[in-house]
């Protein structure tokens, strides 16, 4: 691959990002089909491209087992198989039919599991057993029949092993011992011995007639050029068709190449750094890409990409004594004689605040933190590099076809929370992500998102279904999508707010006229008294002069310190005015307060504006909370008046509530009624997405003393978006957040990604077409 520009790079990657939106949100591919495009290029471009098919539930899916880290395909590719350090097992999924993967079964391997790879029958699992004795490092290499599901051979191996690799022929294994260090001594400052070692296994007969030949590193521990090369921390391992391995030293930030028929080190040289432009380097809850910095690569995972080139995936995770710290967010592709063929600098970043799934927490740190890359040759000669970011729970996918040009980017794909291993499984037409993080509650058990295998297939992309405009050569960033409403006339735009994620208050103009929808342009929200959690939008009448029309917004407080509030919002962004909830209200208030907003009236000041409380506050009289309020304010003598709603009785989704208010086209509105659960396994379980209709015109409406005495309105059902949610989505998304109707009375719902805080981050813009309200059922 040859050397490029970072201007023409740059170029390249925007344009070559390509998202084909699918036209059926009802069910997994392959009943989901590209965008209708009479090119046959389009056409053909689709095919390459992969969709998400089935996720298996590491966690209730029938293993008993609770991460998957890295993951193998058997041959035939009807057999996954993952490490599970937390249970100490492997854990077997059977893939046979693609769309249902199915548990077989885990095996126990006596210590922490770190890595495996699959030689036919046998599955070879890297097991560290050191504990917490970093001084004494000890591991097995354990060798399992993945057919019974029994233990071959136990053999130790001399220190703690990371990684393994199998050569193409089948003959050889390169096995790791990293002998990582202890990062609570000495600041985990190198050196610390022992150092790392690098195995070179011939497989030759039965497992117990293996042998194992060190190989000699003292050529890479003498170089001038590495850091800290008394204390080798040797970290990932792959092996080209002529059998030659690539390591990578994670945290000495270097590299070596060996030929493992001889052991002989053929080259070694470091990975030197990569000067970053318009990043966020600050953790203050806004994503500003601004910071311009120089980072050590220090490479986790590496992939050949042919016989000469091999791809790096530049985590960084070293901290040194002057307080430096690598990671520079990016992957690059190395010759093997040490030359950069391509560096993706900032791009890959940019991409992912492109489609709202920027981990702003890891900002000061190192970002969307790439973790691991693959490869894999599909059908027709196609070869893809998959990149995936630790962080922000995606995999970008990469065309290297040509060896000669510069990586084409397709596409992002989402997974669930922590992406670690990724698997390319040719002959079937399948890619594979498994994720190690779950989300737990008090008792450090698995609540709402449990780690899964991903598992896509070729044929057309369905994601993201929205994404931002590139402004000034930038993104425009935003996450946690909430409230959305349609622009008054114009039928391609709508609007949407971020909540309390960000520190700031946003109003985003998205275009739905394009394949994803197109963020174009956010406005600040400025001037208002107190902290901002935007969680609704609506649109009220104009002042005929500056502003055609205002934006109101429905701000959601807490138990403490930040009020509900509603506030009129100029078209600048300015508040111009800022309403809270009656006293009696807020003197009972929970978090948990304003979700909805909607404004009726045809002139300023003679507003009509109704706000959903999401839960039933204290002190109601309803000791089950099954009503939660709407409440109506009159603009002109400044009254509040409300009802109740009543909410669905809860089930395993754990509490409902409600998250929008929009008016319809029939002066009807409607209400999203959800649960808070995620998923169709691991508790809660989400059974509840719906929209609800209600009317609030001919509601009686009362003053509010002590919450008895409120009327309860009736609703009915418009739309279960449950299946269409979960279909869309890695792991049923939670949280429903936006309901809007277009000029031209086209629907929209939208959901919120929580800033990718112990969330996947996927956000789900679904395309509702019409909705016949006549023909709902009459109470």
């Amino acid at each position: 691959m040859k050397k490029v520009s970072r201007k023409r790079l740059a170029m390249a990657i925007g344009v070559a990002c390509l998202s084909i939106a699918a036209t059926s949100a009802f069910a997994k591919p392959p009943f989901q089909t590209p965008v209708e495009n009479n090119s046959v290029a389009a056409d053909k471009e689709s095919s390459r491209l992969f969709h998400h098919i089935a996720t298996f539930d590491v966690v209730s899916g029938g293993n008993n087992t609770l991460v998957a880290e890295i993951i193998d395909a058997a041959p035939g590719g009807n057999q996954l198989v993952y490490t599970d350090s937390e249970t100490e097992q492997v854990g077997f999924v059977d893939i046979t039919d693609p769309l249902n993967p199915l548990a077989d079964g885990a095996v126990d391997v006596g210590g922490e599991p770190t890595s495996l790879v699959i030689r036919g029958v046998y599955v070879l699992v890297a097991v560290n057993t050191s504990g917490d004795d970093f001084d004494n490092p000890t591991g097995n290499l354990v060798v399992i029949n993945r057919n019974t599901k029994e233990v071959s051979a136990i053999i130790p191996v001399g220190g703690q092993p990371d990684s393994i690799a199998l050569s193409k022929d089948n003959q050889r294994a390169v096995l790791i011992l990293e002998n990582e260090r202890d990062e609570d001594e000495n600041d985990g400052l190198l050196p610390q011995l022992p150092s790392g070692e690098v195995l070179i296994i011939n497989l030759k007969g039965n497992p117990e007639k293996w042998s194992f030949s060190p190989v000699d590193l003292s050529e890479v521990a003498n170089s001038s050029e590495i850091y800290a090369g008394t204390d080798l921390e040797p970290e990932y391992v792959d092996i080209n068709d002529q059998n030659e391995a690539v390591i990578s030293f994670q945290e000495n930030n270097y590299f070596a190449v060996i030929d493992i028929t001889t052991g002989a080190v053929i080259n070694h040289f470091p990975a030197g750094s990569v000067e970053l432009h318009d990043v966020d380097i600050e953790e203050e809850d806004l994503i500003k890409l601004e910071g311009n910095i120089v980072k050590r690569r220090e490479p986790d995972s590496v992939a050949w990409i042919d016989d000469d080139s091999f791809a790096s995936a530049n985590e960084g995770d070293y901290e040194d004594e002057n307080g430096d710290a690598g990671g520079s967010r990016s992957f690059t592709i190395f010759n093997q004689d040490g030359t950069v063929e391509f560096e993706s600098y900032e791009t890959f970043e940019h991409r992912i605040v492109s489609i709202g799934q920027y981990n702003e927490g890891r900002s000061e740190n190192k970002g969307v933190e790439p973790e691991s890359v693959e490869t894999g040759r599909y059908a027709g000669g196609d070869k893809f590099l998959f990149v995936g970011s630790e962080r922000s729970n995606v995999v970008g996918v990469y065309d290297v076809t040509d060896s000669e040009s510069d990586p084409v980017a397709l596409q992002v794909l989402p997974t669930g929370i922590g992406p670690e291993g990724l698997k390319a499984i040719p002959g079937r037409g399948l890619f594979v992500a498994s994720t190690e993080t779950f989300v737990e509650n008090d008792d450090g058990d698995p609540e709402g998102i449990p780690t899964m295998v991903n598992i896509y297939s070729q044929g057309g992309s369905s994601y993201p279904m929205i994404e931002s405009d590139t402004v000034g050569g930038l993104p425009i960033p935003w996450v946690a999508l909430s409230g959305l409403v349609g622009h008054p006339s114009n039928p391609d735009i709508l609007y949407a707010v971020s909540d309390s994620f960000l520190a700031e208050g946003f109003i985003y103009t998205i275009d739905v006229s394009q394949e994803p929808a197109l963020i174009i342009d956010r406005i600040q929200v400025t001037g208002a008294s107190a902290s901002l959690d935007p969680e609704g939008i609506a649109i009220g009448p104009g002042d005929g002069a500056g502003n055609p029309f205002f934006f109101w917004l429905g701000s959601e407080g807490n138990a403490g310190s930040r009020p509900n509030l509603m506030l009129k919002i100029d078209q600048s962004g300015a508040v111009v005015d800022e309403i809270e909830l009656p006293a009696p209200l807020v003197d009972m208030r929970r978090s948990n307060g304003i979700e909805g907003i909607a404004v009726t009236g045809e002139t300023e000041g003679e507003e009509v504006v109704y706000v959903a409380i999401q839960r039933a506050w204290p002190n109601e009289g309803d000791t089950d909370k099954v009503n939660t309020k709407i409440g109506r304010y009159r603009v002109a003598d400044e009254t509040w008046s409300f009802v109740h709603y009543p909410l669905e009785p809860e089930g395993a989704g754990d509490w409902i509530g409600l998250s929008e208010l929009t008016l319809l086209p029939d002066d009807s509105f409607a209400v999203i009624e959800r649960d808070k659960g995620w998923g169709p396994s691991t508790w809660p379980i989400a059974e509840l997405k719906a929209i609800y209709r209600v009317d609030l015109e001919h509601a009686e409406f009362r003053p509010f003393d002590d919450g008895d005495g409120l009327v309860t309105i009736d609703k009915e059902l418009v739309i279960d978006l449950l299946p269409r949610i979960e279909s869309a989505s890695i792991f049923t998304a939670e949280k429903l957040e936006g309901f809007a109707v277009s000029a031209d009375g086209q629907y929209y719902a939208v959901t919120d990604n929580d800033g990718v805080d112990d969330a996947p981050g996927e956000t789900v813009f679904l395309r509702l077409g019409e909705i016949d309200l006549s023909r709902l059922p009459a109470e």
